[in-house]
């Protein structure tokens, strides 16, 4: 690529970049900061300190999301230490399993997690089954519970992204340091604090700030467990005051501030790398062939984390089937209505097919982007790669939800972006909005496969005088069209089942994309919940389908996906 079209390339990323990312940012920062006379003011800032509400909602974000890193952590770390360092049988199998919950968005496992715990849901009646419980006696687990309810529900869907990346890091370490320290006579624990861990720092940063942010800002999860005590509700019911209101604005600000001082704090904790390692490892690590019963505890640790991920999907697919499930472990009676009515329905319909269609043009544009930054960061020594490469990632770091605000915002009557309105029509900026936050997932797919392609084919062919789009275009996409495909999937699914964006958004019910529609049919009377199961478990079969695809394409590489 020419530097003079690799320049055109940079103001092109940037204007885009500038006009729907940075633009938005600066809208919120400036409502929470500037007054009505355009002065300078921390007073709205301050309110959200004073105000208890605002402070409660805040504090509860905070929790959930440093409990959920935390039980992420408790249960990543040793799944991938083991994968890593033992053979046992099963182990190929266990390890893909492992990943289920990864394709099973948290949005839609909380409506069975609230069959499972709720009032009259299946604990409860398993324990009245049992005799703990007398006839008519309940535990409302989710009365007092939800903020721990969204807590583990959050960590038993984003434990994947953190698990995947350790591996990674683990895969990484250079074995002889660890066979040295076993030398000098360090014992196994003293050699992981000591060697190991510090060199897998960049791993589990990369990881646990994701799982951080996401679970900080996650809005569908509160939404479904009906708990408004937290800033991301809040500010999603602010949405009705954006034009005269000034706190919401003020809200989102100090959500994003706090975000962007985690990602920099866990930066110096654990991004920096702390020991120098050889570019190659001097040899392949061996995995230890685990005796009879050590198989068998791997074996139960992987297998036993798998379903209690995936239990509350479980639940979630037998409501589905449902007709009626109310105080019983079991549902009362199955059907194949819910399905019928979640395909034919003038609210989830359109809500597909706006899916289907926000989802495909985001994805054309996202491919289109990702290829040229790839291109740049991989084939070319032009100045400014580096920022290039954390432009494209820094929408995994900067909240979901600060995004459609600040376009909300910025589209308000009056402003430049106004054309853009969402309450007239969201098209666009749903297209956009969903393009802005899955394009990371393209780009490190794109550049996994051309770090995987050589160039010298690319080589051999300009010099045989062909130009370098027409050698990329004939040669070096089709090398790379495996990793190309796998991120494209991975940014189309994603896509179909994004919340934040959806739900602020989409205003219009004939605009619904397909996880606002699940969220309105949750607020139905009578079959409302059932019809929702049985739309979210097909948001969940296309999802598994396409993450399942873009694994075997991507194979070990799918973790740098996640990787900031």
């Amino acid at each position: 690529m020419k530097n003079q079209s690799g320049y055109f390339f940079y103001a092109l990323l940037l204007l885009f970049f500038g006009a729907f990312f940075f633009w938005p940012i600066f809208i919120v920062i400036k409502g929470g900061f500037i007054n009505a006379s355009g002065h300078f003011t921390v007073s709205y800032i301050t309110e959200v300190f004073a105000n208890p509400v605002y402070v409660e909602g805040l504090v509860n974000a905070l929790g959930i999301a440093v409990y959920s890193t935390i039980l992420c952590i408790l249960i990543a770390l040793p799944l991938a230490y083991l994968y890593d360092r033992y053979e046992f049988f099963g182990k190929k199998t266990l390890a893909a399993l492992i990943l289920l919950p990864i394709m099973l968005p948290p949005f839609v496992g909380a409506i069975g997690f609230r069959q499972l715990l709720g009032q009259y849901g299946v604990v409860n009646s398993g324990l009245e089954y049992l005799g703990i419980l007398e006839a008519g006696q309940t535990i409302d687990w989710l009365g007092q519970g939800r903020f721990w309810g969204i807590v583990v529900l959050n960590a038993l869907g984003l434990y994947p992204i953190l698990y995947l990346n350790l591996v990674a890091s683990f895969a990484q370490v250079d074995p002889a340091m660890d066979e040295a320290g076993a030398n000098l006579g360090a014992q196994r624990w003293k050699r992981f604090f000591k060697i190991t861990f510090p060199l897998i720092r960049p791993g589990l940063f990369a990881g646990c700030t994701i799982v951080f942010i996401w679970s900080f800002t996650e809005l569908g999860v509160p939404l479904v467990f009906d708990y408004d005590r937290v800033i991301s509700v809040q500010i999603f019911k602010g949405i009705k005051e954006i034009g005269g209101n000034p706190f919401p604005y003020a809200m989102v600000a100090v959500m994003l501030v706090i975000s962007a001082i985690m990602y920099l704090l866990g930066k110096g904790m654990f991004g920096r790398q702390g020991h120098a390692m050889m570019s190659k490892a001097s040899h392949a690590s061996q995995a230890t062939q685990l005796g009879k019963w050590g198989q068998t505890l791997c074996f139960i640790g992987f297998s036993s984390v798998t379903f209690i991920a995936i239990l509350p999907h479980i639940v979630l697919v037998l409501i589905s089937f449902s007709s009626d499930w109310y105080d019983s472990i079991l549902p009362g009676q199955l059907t194949l209505q819910n399905y019928e009515l979640a395909l034919g329905s003038s609210l989830t319909v359109p809500a597909i097919r706006n899916s289907l269609v926000y989802s495909s043009l985001a994805t054309v544009l996202n491919v289109a982007i990702g290829i040229g930054v790839a291109f740049i960061l991989v084939r070319t020594r032009l100045w400014g790669r580096s920022i290039v490469d954390t432009l494209v990632m820094m929408p995994l770091a900067v909240p979901g939800i600060v995004i459609a605000f600040g376009y909300l915002s910025m589209t308000q009557e009056g402003r430049f972006f106004a054309f853009l309105n969402p309450i007239d029509n969201p098209t666009a900026l749903l297209i956009i909005a969903y393009a802005i936050r899955k394009l990371p997932f393209v780009v490190r797919s794109a550049v996994a496969g051309l770090e995987q392609s050589s160039p010298v084919y690319e080589e051999a062919a300009q010099n045989l005088g062909c130009s370098p789009f027409k050698s990329a275009f004939k040669i070096t996409l089709p090398l790379i069209a495996a990793s190309l495909i796998a991120g494209a999937m991975l940014a189309f699914s994603q896509s179909m089942l994004e919340v934040s964006d959806s739900l602020m958004l989409a205003q219009k019910q004939q605009f619904y994309p397909l996880t606002k529609a699940i969220y309105e049919l949750l607020g139905f009377l009578g079959d409302g919940r059932f019809i929702a199961s049985a739309l979210g478990v097909w948001a969940m079969a296309f999802l598994a389908l396409a993450i399942f695809g873009a694994s075997v394409l991507l194979g070990k590489k799918l973790g740098s996906v996640f990787r900031l």
